[in-house]
């Protein structure tokens, strides 16, 4: 009697916190992860069965790489660990069908919207929903009048962990700012600060069908979620499920908002995990997991939500040199015992 092979799925930034959340969610499951990252030093790489170093997303070579990869490993499903490959991925995803894989990715209209601060912003408003307003910094140096001080100083594509983030109380301060650090104005938009508990939210879509949320208050330190709640709070309940049913995205939705007077106000979506995500699967949203089980096994996802808190601290991977040296040569590893983060 033969037994039934694993089947296999891809997590792209490995080396990131994203990544290694989807690896952490995936772990005691039936599934067989293939980790990939740009970096020799991608700490995921080192804590999965198959490991595979790949080109930067702005490689001309990425997309192949990752179709050549897949197509070998006879991967199922493909996880984007890092926001630069979203939009990449996006577009391509039919090739990656083609191979036989899919992968976890949005619509390119989806990627655009949340990828941009001032299209969530006016996505958010268009279907009725409360948000912080957001101008660019252009406009607002043109008209000042717009928003009161303090206001939110970021980037209006791209940026993680709150780079290049500033709350800005003054005029003044916004001209230090701009000028010490030498921002590029094309990129930066400004928004209303709400003063305010944060969340981080995760949602769970599929077939254009939303299957739930988990709504965790946090403390950040350095852009990272340092300790986080899981809550049960209906107004941001409701929220999370107007905006997922007029967004449609696929895969696992996160959501980060303030609760002000009992009404949340949503500054930030990304169509992917998060770097909670494996915190969520600990408290019964296993995001990774239920996605994986509905497309390979037409599993319905059902969730269990418990409320915990969670400190977050360092763990240490102690990897061989001899393991650094083959990825850093050969571009691969294949093992049967790895260490787990």
């Amino acid at each position: 009697m033969s037994l039934k092979k694993k089947s296999v799925i891809a997590v792209t930034g490995v080396g990131g916190g994203v990544g290694q959340s989807i690896i952490k969610s995936l772990y005691g499951s039936s599934y067989k992860i293939i980790g990939m990252d740009a970096e020799t030093l991608g700490t995921g790489l080192y804590a999965v069965p198959k490991a595979y170093k790949i080109p930067y997303a702005s490689d001309s070579h990425y997309i192949n790489s990752l179709l050549n990869i897949c197509s070998k490993e006879k991967c199922s499903l493909l996880f984007p660990g890092l926001d630069v490959e979203l939009s990449i991925l996006s577009q391509n995803a039919d090739k990656f069908v083609q191979i036989g894989t899919t992968v976890i990715i949005s619509r390119p209209e989806v990627i655009k919207i949340c990828d941009d601060k001032l299209l969530t912003s006016k996505f958010l408003v268009k279907i009725g929903l409360p948000a912080p307003k957001t101008y660019t910094l252009k406009g607002f140096l043109e008209n000042p009048h717009l928003l009161n001080f303090p206001i939110i100083l970021k980037p209006r594509k791209g940026g993680a962990r709150s780079k290049d983030v500033y709350k800005v109380d003054s005029k003044t301060d916004l001209d230090k700012i701009l000028i010490i650090e030498k921002l590029l104005a094309d990129n930066l938009v400004v928004q209303e600060y709400i003063d305010g508990d944060e969340y981080t939210c995760g949602t769970v879509n599929l077939d254009q069908k939303y299957f739930g949320s988990i709504i965790m208050r946090r403390i950040l330190r350095d852009g990272d979620t340092y300790k986080c709640f899981t809550e049960k709070k209906p107004p941001i309940e409701s929220f999370l499920s107007t905006i997922m049913k007029n967004l449609k995205p696929f895969g696992a939705c996160n959501v980060q908002l303030r609760l002000k007077d009992n009404i949340p106000y949503v500054f930030e979506l990304n169509a992917r995990c998060s770097g909670t995500t494996a915190a969520r699967a600990i408290a019964g949203f296993n995001e990774p997991r239920s996605i994986a089980d509905y497309l390979l096994h037409h599993k319905k996802p059902v969730f269990k939500t418990k409320t915990l808190t969670f400190l977050r601290y360092w763990k240490e991977l102690v990897i061989d040199n001899k393991q650094i040296e083959k990825m850093s040569k050969l571009r691969q590893i294949f093992r049967t015992q790895y260490p787990q983060l």
